[in-house]
């Protein structure tokens, strides 16, 4: 029997060494006739984006990912084959629009007035009447118009806001912006910044605040309207002037990694899941599980009442039994039901074509690791 090596692999950037015992490694087996079963982890590297010709260190979709990392994938771990899988973080490019043409405008009584709505009493209190008038205001927006609208908003109490509402993809979008309590709270005297770099560097502390009792998650991109004193260079207080000073709002984004905010660089990070099928590399979604204590307590006592014998054998030596001649012999149908319960108990939203493979203990007149595989087929797992 040919011999089966697992060879495990990880890398990441920023280690760097005069030697790589890892080519050391397959100058040695490469004459091995065996497969080599290796599980991956890589980051990408500026070296490997120009290897495929990526030149700005990032791709232009996940799709254009995916039809470029096999061939990397088999370039660098050549001797790695069927059932090997690899971890591939990279960096998608994905720009968010920004501004073209500002206006300022601060909702006036008489504007409340005009609406049934909000004509009692002066502020708005719902978001829907604050589209109906901006539609009314900017019948013919254009796309990437930023409307920076200061107005009153009842929530309990009655506030004065500022936040911005973007024209983008025919729709107005709303962009969170500060109060001047808010700007105040991040040291500034009057309610803008000075100065971008001063926005880049206090925004992200002043976010992790603002959303600390919002369900953010990493990688979390957050729109925000800010507002700088600087050269009116598109004469937005309309004096007819533009060498003059006065308030302009920009939009800028911000990325969540799970415990802190930072300006986005138009990059996001992705990780894709490949599988080598013994000739190339495939994007996959396997999930390579181990059977631990708690997995065999929960198909013993869920089993207990079908296959008593083998079920409550599996329960107290913790392995399974494969002795066909046993009265505790666990067949592979019975195993296949047994991984219906556990997978559909530890992984209950799974999604059509999910795969694991699972490994778990075996006894056949020794104690032996095997292996299923299985994926999820009109809402059933069978085997793969």
């Amino acid at each position: 029997m040919k011999k089966l090596i697992y060879l495990i692999v990880a890398i990441s950037v920023g280690i760097i060494s005069s030697c790589n015992p890892v080519d050391e490694i397959y100058d040695d087996l490469e004459a091995n006739e065996s497969p080599i079963v290796g599980d991956v982890m890589l980051t990408m590297s500026d070296d490997d984006y120009d290897e495929l010709g990526k030149t700005f260190g990032n791709f232009n979709s996940s799709e254009e990912a995916k039809d470029l990392i096999p061939g990397l994938l088999t370039s660098k771990y050549p001797v790695l084959g069927l059932g090997s899988i690899a971890f591939v973080s990279f960096k998608v490019y994905a720009p968010r629009p920004s501004k073209k043409k500002l206006f300022r405008y601060t909702v006036s009584t008489e504007d409340y007035d005009a609406n049934p709505e909000t004509a009692q009493f002066d502020n708005f209190d719902d978001e829907d009447q604050i589209y109906a008038f901006l539609n009314t205001k900017y019948p013919n927006p254009v796309d990437r118009d930023l409307v920076s609208l200061t107005y009153k908003f009842y929530d309990g109490s009655v506030k004065t806001l500022n936040n911005g509402f973007f024209y983008t993809n025919g729709n107005w979008e709303f962009v969170q912006g500060f109060t001047d309590a808010e700007y105040e709270l991040m040291g500034e005297g009057f309610p803008n910044f000075s100065s971008e770099d001063e926005a880049e560097v206090k925004i992200p502390i002043y976010l992790k605040d603002k959303f600390k009792y919002e369900s953010k998650e990493a990688g979390d991109v957050e729109a925000i309207m800010y507002k700088l004193y600087t050269t009116d260079v598109d004469d937005v207080d309309g004096d007819g002037r533009v060498d003059d000073n006065t308030t302009i709002s920009f939009i800028g984004y911000y990325i969540y990694d799970g415990a802190n905010w930072s300006a986005y660089n138009n990059e996001i990070q992705e990780t894709i899941q490949f599988a080598n099928d013994g000739t190339t590399w495939v994007p996959d979604n396997t999930i390579k599980y181990t059977l631990g204590s708690a997995d065999v307590a929960f198909i013993s006592n869920a089993f207990i009442g079908i296959y008593p014998g083998p079920a409550d054998n599996v329960g107290f030596f913790g392995s399974f039994d494969r002795r066909s001649s046993s009265s505790n012999y666990w067949s592979d149908d019975m195993l296949l039901e047994a991984f219906n319960a556990l997978l559909d108990n530890i992984n209950p939203n799974a999604e059509e074509g999910q795969k694991y493979v699972l490994t778990y203990v075996i006894y056949n007149g020794a104690t032996g690791d095997e292996t299923m595989s299985l994926i999820k087929t009109d809402g059933k797992w069978v085997l793969n």
